[in-house]
């Protein structure tokens, strides 16, 4: 289970303001047959202070069912709410990520350069987030060496997949090369949150595309594409690597 701060509590949306109209109360006059005088019997008042014009009995019960049935509107908003975000849990709870031969064109890298990599990474990363299990591994392009793509992450329960998201991109970035203009960016038909920035390098420019479900957590790092090509080019690695069961 993700060791990040649990989910946000879920916003109420407000009723609006509700005007009421109360109906005029007629009193009804006896008047005597065998004098002048009209014999007024009052309506009994609600409170000691009510005043001899405000409406009584049938008004009140009307305003108790108005303010019940914004009470029950709320309510069931928040139910509404509630519900939509347990199931998306249960959905993308039971990720597994995996490491294929080949992705999106791609080779993985069997080298003790990128073994030794992947393992740095997958420490580093271990330390901060308690992952169920982690998964790592280096891509080598056929364009040119200068293309690689190193991918890590791991699976395990993820309460609120941005916040988490969040955290991984502060542990990639570094004091002299910090990860800037993080922005989000589309996650694809897996859902979830999926984000990028980027990092100056002495070639030019790195950039880190990651994303974040209620099963899994992972990151890229491309060398030699722009933003928009990093994002399009995990989204496809991911529709491969990751599965639900």
């Amino acid at each position: 289970m993700s060791d990040a701060p649990r989910s946000d509590r879920q916003s109420v949306p407000e009723s609006g303001a509700i005007e009421i109209t109360s109906e005029p109360i007629v009193l009804d006059q006896a008047v005597g047959r065998e004098t002048e005088a009209v014999d007024v019997t009052p309506l009994p008042h609600t409170g000691a202070d009510a005043g001899a014009g405000e409406p009584t009995g049938r008004p009140s019960s009307r305003r108790r069912k108005i303010v019940l049935g914004s009470v029950l509107a709320v309510t069931l908003a928040g139910v509404a709410v509630f519900g939509s975000v347990t199931w998306r849990i249960l959905q993308e709870k039971d990720a597994t990520l995996s490491t294929p031969v080949e992705v999106a064109g791609l080779t993985r890298d069997e080298s003790d350069g990128a073994r030794t990599t992947i393992e740095y990474l997958q420490t580093a990363v271990n330390a901060e987030i308690d992952f169920a299990e982690s998964f790592g591994a280096v891509y080598a392009d056929p364009a040119g060496p200068d293309r690689s793509v190193l991918l890590f992450g791991g699976t395990t329960l993820v309460w609120q997949p941005e916040r988490d998201l969040d955290r991984l991109f502060d542990l990639a970035s570094e004091e002299d090369s910090p990860v800037a203009d993080i922005h989000e960016v589309d996650a694809g038909s897996l859902g979830g949150v999926m984000k990028c920035g980027t990092a100056p390098i002495q070639q030019g420019e790195l950039v880190f595309c990651g994303w974040a479900d209620h099963g899994s957590i992972a990151m890229g790092m491309f060398a030699g594409r722009s933003v928009d090509e990093s994002a399009a080019l995990l989204r496809d690695i991911r529709n491969t690597v990751q599965s639900r069961d």
